[in-house]
């Protein structure tokens, strides 16, 4: 138990850095107040303005904090050759006092490495490792770890108690920096949004968040290991290492729905980091409105890696000569727009590199040529006509309806909408495009009824992908009109632009942007914002059309992948990390890490869900658990005419249990509103968090379907039916299968304290 001096010392540090804070914010402010009072003469003062205000904004962003902590950790260094001792205390950002002497650094600095990494067998030069328990301005706690010096020997107080294993952590000698500090954050209440873990991150997250930029990194981590934390935390720090980089080319994060991206909104604004793109796969995909579902034997088909070819060859359906020649209205004269010419143009522009949208004015500009020079040959020869040039007449020949109509007939202007819609409600076209790749079976499950109006058209999260991919296909349907260029607009003459630094240029080239007359041009469908480093969470559920659209917006090649195969829950999943690697073709050799210790899910649900894991994925291993929560789970099994009691007496008790934390009741997706009826008839206030109307995970009875269960955690998880779980993806023969059993796992893993299952039919065996 930490002594009253030890938190009495940290309060009146903590009393300082708060002063200095508030030193810096005024000066923030200061630098607001006169940017935006000041003269504006030129150019060069407008450059000025917009930099200094730009500086200003941010930093107050940044110094933004709230109720967090403004530190959490100290670390004291050995006794140097001068007899003196390096001391730095560690938090959220860095604050220096008014003479600007460091008072605590940003926890991603590299001084910061020993706070986490230090271990009883490499102390990193470390005397003490300090955690410091914050709320609000008042110290409430302070835990110490103290490591051997040179010769072996611990430096610790005489007064000073070292408690052995911390009450609720496992025996068993795990290297764990700051136990008790850790025990106290797994221990809190869910709130409903994912916190950031800066104050207790562990050696093995750390290596993984300073991981080296270039490159994919792969993390495969089981329940409760922090993955999705620490891959968050790695998108912080990397902004933070190289600002300069990704601020300009943008960090992406990817998550699998928008309740998961909801739940951790929160996380990188917390460390400072405002500046960041969330999003769902479908989400990259502009001008989709995702809003049906479909069987997951079709979401797995439109998922797999075999559409690439079908789309490409469904694309090439749609370029086609003429079957009869067309008569074109020119001037004096009908011509014929022949067949036989069509056949020939389509046949070369076919092999012409390039998108087919692209080749579209190639075709068109060379049938009209050709309609052009037999239109001069038998009527402009030895004649008066005014239009006499080949040229001229083939625009001429262009703008006619007739012509326009038959283009369209050769070589259609699509979209990435029109080629799926036509391909799927025309049974004739999809055997045409999937001969010899797709079955019988698979063709005709592709199939539905064409609607008569695209815009009514319900596309899902699989149509998403495929259209994604069809888009590049197609290119642009126009010719982007080019913006005119900044020096052409006057605004900057008389500006050496290189006299600035590369900040100050950009902001002054924007600020011409801003002031120029020009004509901006929104992208295209079939263009897309590309970034400097991706973070995807959930990735295992990622299907390989999916993985394609994630690979389209990656510029640098830099990616941070993580997930779970245990838990891949998805009809399209990728069957395993070296499949997802296959699609996304990495530029260099990627790196593979494992988190390999669950510090959110207990000891008791990690050993109950562990003979699930083993059966649905039996190369893999459970990780290792940290804590206790002193609560086995329970099984109730009971006949259907008991089912609701029992159900709503279970849910309250786990309510009563958690107080105020969170509970979740888990179900398959077709059984979500029937649960919520039953609990609520109950006198329980149970919502389904996909509503838009409703609190989300911030309510304290939430009920969600397996399915959608990936990355989220609560203080009590009751299972329904776990047998019906384990059926998932069976079909007709309501057998368990593998993928049934991993989203099993996934629902029985979301707790940190307690769990129960509830049902009526028969248990699966690992569990029963």
């Amino acid at each position: 138990m930490a002594h009253e001096r030890e938190i009495a010392e940290e309060q009146e540090f903590l009393d300082l850095a708060l002063v200095a804070l508030e030193h810096m914010r005024e000066e923030a402010m200061t630098m607001r107040d006169n940017a935006a009072v000041a003269n504006m003469r030129g150019a060069g003062d407008l450059v000025e303005r917009d930099v200094v205000m730009s500086t200003a904004l941010t930093r107050l962003d940044q110094l933004a904090i709230g109720d967090q902590p403004l530190f959490f950790g100290r670390i004291d260094y050995d006794v140097n050759a001068e007899g003196t001792r390096d001391v730095y205390h560690v938090g959220r950002l860095a604050v220096s006092d008014e003479q600007l002497n460091a008072l605590v650094v940003d926890w991603r600095a590299p001084v910061a490495e020993a706070f986490y990494r230090a271990t009883g067998v490499e102390s990193l030069g470390l005397s003490r490792r300090r955690h410091v328990a914050i709320r609000g301005h008042e110290v409430v706690g302070v835990e110490d770890e103290y490591f051997a010096d040179a010769n072996g020997d611990l430096m610790v107080p005489e007064d000073e108690a070292r408690s052995a294993t911390p009450e609720g952590l496992v025996d068993g000698g795990m290297a764990l920096g700051g136990p008790g500090a850790l025990l106290a954050a797994l221990g809190r209440a869910r709130t409903g949004r994912m916190g950031d873990i800066i104050a207790t991150i562990q050696g093995e997250q750390d290596r993984i968040i300073r991981n080296p930029l270039a490159g994919i990194l792969l993390v495969q981590g089981g329940p409760g290991t922090g993955k999705t934390a620490v891959a968050l935390h790695r998108a912080a720090y990397l902004l933070f290492t190289h600002r300069s980089t990704l601020e300009r080319q943008g960090v992406l994060v990817v998550g699998p729905n928008p309740l998961f991206l909801n739940y951790i909104e929160n996380v990188l604004p917390s460390l400072g980091e405002s500046g960041v793109t969330l999003a769902t796969i479908s989400e990259l995909v502009t001008n989709v409105e995702v809003g049906a579902r479909e069987s997951e034997e079709l979401d797995q088909l439109k998922g797999d890696i075999r559409m690439v070819k079908v789309l490409a060859r469904a694309l090439r359906t749609r370029q086609h000569p003429l079957r009869d020649d067309v008569e074109i209205p020119v001037g004096r004269a009908i011509l014929n727009l022949k067949a036989t010419w069509s056949k020939e143009i389509v046949e070369r522009a076919r092999r012409r590199p390039g998108n087919h949208n692209q080749r579209r004015s190639a075709v068109g500009r060379e049938l009209a040529l050709r309609m052009a020079n037999e239109y001069h040959s038998r009527f402009v020869k030895n004649s008066d006509e005014e239009i006499s040039q080949v040229n001229e007449l083939a625009d001429a020949i262009r703008a006619t309806q007739q012509f326009k109509i038959a283009l369209q007939r050769i070589w259609p202007r699509l979209t990435g909408q029109d080629l799926l819609h036509d391909l799927f409600g025309a049974p004739a076209l999809i055997r045409a495009a999937a001969k010899d790749i797709l079955n019988d079976d698979e063709i005709t499950m592709l199939h539905r009824p064409r609607s008569a109006n695209l815009e009514d058209v319900l596309w899902t999260k699989a149509d998403a992908a495929l259209i994604d991919e069809a888009r590049i296909l197609l290119g642009p349907r126009k010719k982007p009109r080019p913006k005119p260029k900044l020096g052409d607009s006057g605004i900057l003459d008389g500006v050496d632009l290189d006299a600035y630094a590369g900040n100050v240029r950009q902001a002054a080239l924007r600020e011409a942007e801003r002031l120029a007359p020009t004509q901006s041009q929104e992208l295209d469908e079939a263009e897309f914002v590309t970034y400097g480093h991706i973070v995807v969470d959930e990735a295992q559920d990622l299907s390989p059309m999916e993985l394609r659209v994630l690979k389209r917006r990656d510029l640098t090649g830099s990616m941070t992948i993580v997930g779970d195969m245990g838990q891949a829950t998805t009809g399209g999943s990728s069957a395993s990390w070296n499949a997802v690697l296959e699609v996304l073709e990495p530029r260099r050799e990627p790196a593979r890490v494992d988190l390999t210790v669950s510090y959110r899910t207990p000891e008791e649900v990690l050993n109950f869900a562990e003979p699930t894991l083993k059966e649905a994925s039996p190369d893999l291993e459970a990780p290792k658990p940290v804590r206790r929560a002193g609560s086995v789970p329970t099984v109730e099994v009971v006949a259907p005419s008991s089912f609701a009691a029992t159900l709503s007496a279970a849910v309250k008790r786990e309510c009563e249990n958690v107080h105020p934390g969170r509970v979740a009741v888990i179900v398959t997706s077709s059984r979500v509103d029937e649960i919520v009826s039953i609990l609520n008839a109950a006198g329980l206030d149970a919502i389904d968090p996909r509503e838009l109307e409703s609190r989300g995970l911030s309510a304290d009875l939430v009920v969600l379907a397996a399915e959608g269960a990936n990355g989220l955690e609560f203080d009590a998880t009751v299972v329904v039916e776990p047998g019906e779980i384990a059926r998932r993806g069976s079909g007709v023969t309501k057998a368990i299968t593998s993928r049934g059993l991993r989203t099993l796992y996934v629902a029985m893993t979301r707790p940190t304290r307690r769990l129960a299952i509830v049902g009526t039919g028969e248990l699966p065996p690992t569990i029963a």
